[in-house]
């Protein structure tokens, strides 16, 4: 009989999982009714940047470009061995986005659950060598977080009307020019919160508009065990399951085509994290 985690508050309501999935005991306070609470303050805010129709979402300077290639070389070269060492990542099923290399070939969007401070990291690892744009939480980029957000290719997204064209405008280009998108649909990151939360539906709108495949993609978590314990015993082992990918279908209306998708990918990281009881259905809108 599965586990019960209740224990750990009302966020684990009749969270179930399949024998042998290991469930980390919570860091924070996960007991509001509010999915989408945002768990990670914003560091060192000290920025007062406007994201309105003068911000360049898609920057084409040489600068940028210098310090994006430099700033995905140190990704490649540092993080992708430390986070192999000290959170001892694995990536698992990661043929498949090999075996459907064709399929991709247009460009395509991966979603993952939001955990970890270096979720994006293993996301990057088990795409092998690729760059992502990923479309974030504009706030954070007035903090000390920014550059790397920025030049790991983060676009924020505005809210400011003159901001959000630009922004459509930005995205046009990268999927005319067949890029690689990353969304964390969850949309904040509760650190290594095991269930899955709701999803926005915007990640699967934007899937549709572009005729993206979208890869489903988990983060789950292995006890800390041996050696590793000298990093902290109370943070898991990371391992990243990467599923099939999921096709929209053009003819289908939108509103249902992007509900769909949503819901497939949701039930797909279930799946894959060994999850056979959630807290949360796959969308409160």
């Amino acid at each position: 009989m599965s586990k019960d985690y209740s224990s750990f508050g009302p966020a684990y309501r009749n969270f179930r999982v399949s024998d042998g999935v290991y469930v980390p005991e919570p860091l924070e306070d996960f007991s509001g009714d509010n999915p989408f609470t945002r768990m990670a303050p914003i560091r060192g805010k000290n920025k007062d940047i406007n994201f309105d129709g003068t911000y360049p979402y898609l920057d084409k300077s040489l600068k940028f470009n210098f310090l994006h290639t430099l700033v995905y070389l140190i990704v490649w070269l540092v993080a992708f061995p430390l986070n192999r060492i000290r959170f001892g990542l694995r990536i698992e099923g990661r043929e498949k986005i090999r075996r459907n290399r064709k399929l991709f070939a247009g460009g395509v969007m991966t979603v993952c659950n939001h955990v970890h401070r270096w979720d994006m990291v293993c996301v990057l690892q088990a795409m092998r060598f690729r760059m992502a744009w990923i479309p974030m939480y504009a706030q954070p980029f007035n903090g000390k977080d920014g550059f790397k957000m920025k030049y790991v290719g983060g676009i924020p997204i505005p809210e400011d009307y003159g901001g959000l064209i630009k922004f459509n405008q930005a995205m046009n280009e990268l999927h005319e020019r067949g890029k690689w998108i990353h969304i964390f649909p969850e949309s904040c990151s509760w650190k290594f919160y095991a269930p899955l939360r709701p999803f926005k539906t915007g990640a699967f709108n934007m899937a549709y508009r572009y005729s993206l495949p979208v890869i489903p993609m988990v983060i789950s978590f292995r006890p800390r065990t041996g050696w590793r314990r000298i990093f902290g015993k109370d943070e898991p082992l990371l391992t990243i399951h990467v599923g099939d990918p999921i096709i929209p279908d053009p003819k289908a209306p939108r509103k249902e085509e992007a509900a769909r998708m949503r819901d497939l990918a949701h039930k797909s990281m279930l799946d894959m994290a060994g999850i056979i009881s959630n807290p949360w259905p796959s969308s409160l809108e």
